[in-house]
């Protein structure tokens, strides 16, 4: 009889975004912090967990696993010698987990700092512990992007990462990191206020995010700031500022290293290009993005937030965006369902954006029926709550109106938003 696959293992794995290598990395750094000597998994690893090959690792693997999930090594799905497959944990016990988890952390790093208490030391598996946060709130922005309370939450992590830097002593390498994780939460916070149209919250989160990127020196982190700068300033209609921002993530160094990197810096590139309606310029960024991603490995280690999210689904959603921007439709409409086609399921937010996109495409070449049955798919939550959603589809109903007056396409639109607003 066959292994049985580690499903759970698979399913934390996509939730967060990691590859086998990625994995890999990262659990060799949490053994470098149990044992002083960095661990020796690499891909195969990870793919013998999956496929059930490897049902219960040694000690030092569960712990690492542990320090880098959050979770015992049950709850992703590894069965001790000699015991049955045992049924995973309610969803409920697992959220209880994680809240304690980041509790823990705040207590921690609040008794170290307290008078009258010997200093701890902070090393890595501060870092990881914190990273395990993080993921959540990658996760929780694809759901429901642009929410107060994801900023909020990500906010309050940027400073419980900056108390732990005061908790106690560390080598240069874990400050470093530390100031990495504050910087990821703050760039979190920053783009879920972008993502919300909250512009003067995000330029606030993206001041501290430049400044605590600086002192991490890490370069990812670095990109990912400055590119969603670049999104925020296309979003205010500042194209030029826009330039300028996505500039300085495409001008740093680890768009040389990483072709994936310069491919979202020039995607994101033809999108501000389409915003300045230069169709000239759309063109060219769009196909050096695709060459770009074409030539970028595809197992090489990345961060979880650009694995999360940047893919061909999102390459051909910032060529809609552009294609949108400059009255290309019917070429729009194209990109439009190359993105819905090879979305994650896991992209809520993303789907709808593009769905609501597609309506706009579909009814400025005239098709308002399948521009209203495009713009009837996108969910109520999303329509309701999310601040960019809820203003394309204003857009949308307006433009409806005026192409067809007291039409019943309109009336069905109508009747259709009051069931939503009933439902939200």
């Amino acid at each position: 009889m066959g292994a049985t696959r580690n499903a759970a293992l698979e399913a934390w794995m996509t939730e967060h975004g990691h590859s086998a290598n990625s994995l890999a990395d990262v659990a060799n750094r949490a053994v470098e912090q149990l044992t002083g000597r960095t661990g020796g998994y690499d891909g195969s690893s990870v793919r013998a967990w999956k496929s059930g090959r490897v049902r219960w690792p040694n000690e030092v693997t569960r712990k690492a696993l542990e320090i880098v999930t959050g979770l015992p090594a049950t709850e992703l799905g590894f069965v001790p010698r000699g015991r049955a497959q045992s049924t995973p944990a309610p969803q409920q016990e697992d959220d209880m987990k994680r809240r304690t988890l980041v509790g823990g952390i705040a207590v921690a790093a609040a008794a170290a700092a307290a008078p009258g208490t010997a200093p701890r030391r902070i090393g890595m598996s501060d870092v990881d512990r914190l990273q395990a946060r993080f993921t959540e709130i990658i996760a929780s922005d694809h759901k429901r992007g642009g929410q107060p309370d994801i900023e909020q939450r990500a906010a309050a992590l940027a400073d419980e990462a900056l108390n732990l830097q005061r908790a106690g002593s560390a080598t240069q390498r874990v400050r470093s990191n530390l100031y990495a994780a504050a910087a990821a939460f703050r760039s979190s916070a920053m783009w879920a206020a972008i993502d919300g149209r909250r512009y003067d919250d995000a330029q606030r989160h993206m001041r501290e995010a430049q400044a605590l990127a600086e002192m991490s020196g890490d370069q990812a982190i670095k990109f990912r700031i400055w590119s969603h700068a670049g999104s925020m300033y296309r979003h205010m209609g500042r194209p030029a500022d826009a330039f300028a921002a996505n500039d300085v993530a495409r001008n740093l160094h680890i768009t040389r290293r990483d072709p994936m990197f310069a491919s979202l810096g020039l995607a994101r590139q033809a999108a501000i290009h389409g915003a300045a309606q230069d169709r000239n310029g759309t063109r060219r960024a769009f196909d050096q993005a695709q060459d770009a991603m074409d030539r970028a490995a595809p197992d090489a280690y990345r961060p979880v937030w650009l694995l999360a999210f940047y893919d061909e689904a999102e390459l051909h959603s910032l060529a809609l965006s552009a294609y949108l921007a400059l009255g290309d439709y019917p070429t729009a409409e194209a990109h439009a369902h190359r993105c819905l086609s090879s979305l994650r399921p896991h992209m809520v937010r993303s789907r709808a954006i593009t769905q609501t996109r597609l309506a706009h495409a579909q009814l400025a070449q005239g098709d308002a029926d399948a521009a209203i049955n495009t713009a009837m798919t996108v969910p109520a939550t999303a329509a309701t709550q999310h601040a960019r959603v809820s203003r394309m589809l204003q857009e949308f109903g307006a433009a409806l109106r005026a192409t067809a007056p007291g039409s019943s396409t309109a009336h069905t639109w109508t009747e259709h938003t009051a069931a939503w607003r009933t439902s939200a």
